[in-house]
């Protein structure tokens, strides 16, 4: 007796499905199409114009979601993690003074439900649109001997475009220039390997937060174009994985530092809870945002057009000869 044919189904990966996302995304993707954009869906790659820049630079960034995803997946919140893929990348390549043009998804799966799938791509067109970039392609890999079938994982590429001579360049920062500190929406999309910890050894759940644990990331493209267009902003620091403390000295000469006044910005009531529940005060800025998701750095004579173009944001210290970063 011979063995009966093998088929992809059988295998695990079903092509109707993979169609059936397909299908489901392709108003999504549309919505995030640009003037930049060349020719339509369905190719193997996609083409986006770098017309109308006199020295084109690239600008490429790649990131995750991280353990984060899982608590989104068990709250039904995979939109959420979409918008959350597209901020964590296009927030690092506006730090170089580029604006986003175009984002990749890859989106790799245990076994395909075309409608979590499309969940997913609509959160990602949602922050495509929200950071005024063009979904130009992506990937769903159905993937059954990697993943149990509920598993999901994503990842993502952000590319932006600014003139050479435009670049942002920690070089031009000095002592006395002024942080202007933009709010995050939350805990953003760090640190959640420690959050699910804290949450399962006091036996809460993300609903226990005050707010809203799972907040989408704040996407600040607009705000970075603005701060560019108003004043000589000299650097823009994500405050991502590492915190204030971390990812400020990033976007330092070396030799300078800077000084942080916490009562110059009122932080979301979750990160006094997430402490309440067993972190230490040094712990805490090492690995969250601590309520600020961006810090541009501009000369002090220009804060107040750096605020009048964006009202929301905050002047939170200044940069220091002392090397270091300090909040007080």
């Amino acid at each position: 007796m011979t063995d009966p044919p093998l088929t992809y189904a059988g295998s695990g990966v079903s092509l109707d499905a993979a169609d059936a996302v397909a299908g489901r995304v392709r108003a999504a993707v549309e919505s995030t199409r640009t003037a930049r954009v060349l020719g339509g869906l369905g190719g193997f790659a996609g083409a986006l114009s770098a017309g109308g820049y006199r020295d084109p630079v690239m600008v490429a960034g790649t990131d995750g979601v991280g353990t984060k995803l899982l608590l989104q997946r068990e709250a039904g919140r995979l939109r959420d993690a979409g918008i959350d893929l597209v901020a964590m990348c296009a927030n690092d390549v506006i730090t170089s003074g580029a604006d986003p043009v175009l984002f990749l998804d890859y989106i790799a799966v245990g076994r395909l439900d075309p409608d979590r799938v499309a969940q997913i791509v609509e959160g990602v067109a949602d922050g495509c649109r929200q950071a005024g970039c063009a979904l130009l392609g992506g990937e769903t890999a159905e993937l059954p001997d990697m993943y149990a079938p509920t598993d999901v994982d994503l990842a993502g590429f952000c590319v932006g475009l600014c003139e050479r001579d435009e670049l942002l360049d920690r070089a031009r920062v000095r002592a006395g220039d002024v942080l202007v500190g933009l709010a995050s929406s939350g805990v953003h999309a760090n640190g959640f390997s420690l959050v699910r910890r804290l949450l399962a050894r006091a036996g809460q759940t993300p609903a226990d937060a005050p707010g809203d644990l799972l907040a989408p990331t704040r996407i600040y493209a607009a705000q970075a174009r603005a701060l560019r267009a108003a004043c000589d902003l000299r650097a823009l620091a994500h405050i991502t994985g590492g915190g204030i403390v971390g990812n400020l000295p990033r976007v330092l000469p070396p030799g300078l530092g800077a000084s942080l006044e916490r009562s110059a910005w009122a932080a979301p009531p979750v990160f006094e809870w997430l402490a309440g529940l067993g972190v230490d005060d040094d712990e805490m800025a090492r690995v969250f945002n601590l309520g600020l998701g961006l810090i541009a750095i501009v000369p002090a004579g220009e804060a107040s057009a750096a605020l009048a173009a964006v009202p929301e944001a905050t002047v939170v210290g200044e940069v220091t000869v002392a090397a270091g970063v300090s909040l007080v």
